[in-house]
Parts: C-alpha cells; structure tokens; sequence
C-alpha cells in the first residue's frame, strides 16, 4: 500500500516537471521588431508619434504643477532645516552610540553612632547613580523601555 502511494507521488512530480518543458519560449514571449530604444522613444516622446507627445506634455504639466517660488518664510527657516540633517562629529557620536539610562538611586541612611568613639550621625538622604560607569549602546541597539 506504501509503496504504491510512493509511487504514484513520483509519477505525479514527473508529470509536473515534463508539464513545465512542454511549452515553447515563443508561445509565452512574443517577439516583434521593435527594441527597447524604439519603444523608449515612443512612450517619451522622441519617436515624434502622437502618443508619445502627449505622455511628454502630461509629464510636463505634471512637473510644473509641482513647483513653486520659495517664500521668505521658507528662505528663512532653510539653515535650520538644513542643520538636522548635516553630519558632525558630535551628532554622528550621539547618534550611533547614545547613552544608556542611568536612573539615580535616592538613599536615606537612618541616624547612627559611626567611629570608635561612639558620634551620633544625624539621618541625611544622598543620590548616587545606579551604574559606576556611563554606559552606552550599540548601533541599532533598542533604546525603549522594556
């Protein structure tokens, strides 16, 4: 029973693959005369025919409704727009690498005896950072909270 069901999987795979062989590159891919320059030419307009003229002149109606004078406003804020995305050494560190967290941790020492002659120390609150050192991450590492 097995090795008929394996046999008929083989027979259906061979069928598949002699399927695929069977039809003809010119039956799937019709050829004509024209190459790639001609139809170039024609759709943008070079080849002087009607269609192509018409793209061209969509395309260029398209583009001048797209531009527009600057405005004083936008002359003005130009620098500062420009500034976010120039590359400096400060930015470029900031950003590849940037600082890990590193919440403070707020302590209150209760009030006690200290030394060898017994002092009385008055309670006090001190903040000292939770890490020793100041981490940071790598490129691409996640910097939200978990």
């Amino acid at each position: 029973m097995r090795s008929n069901s394996i046999k008929g999987l083989a027979l259906a795979a061979a069928v598949a693959v002699l399927s695929g062989c069977a039809t003809s590159k010119e039956e799937l891919l019709t050829h004509s005369d024209r190459t790639m320059m001609d139809i170039w030419q024609q759709e943008t307009g070079g080849g002087g025919s009607g269609t192509g003229q018409v793209a061209r002149r969509q395309l260029l109606d398209a583009r001048q409704s797209l531009r527009r004078p600057l405005t004083d406003a936008d002359v003005q804020a130009a620098p500062v727009e420009q500034m976010r995305y120039t590359r400096t050494a400060r930015n470029e560190v900031y950003r590849q690498f940037q600082r890990l967290p590193n919440p403070d941790l707020v302590m209150y020492v209760y009030p006690h005896l200290a030394g060898t002659d017994p002092v009385p120390v008055p309670g006090y609150t001190t903040v000292f950072p939770l890490y020793q050192r100041v981490q940071y991450a790598m490129p691409g590492e996640r910097l939200e909270d978990y």
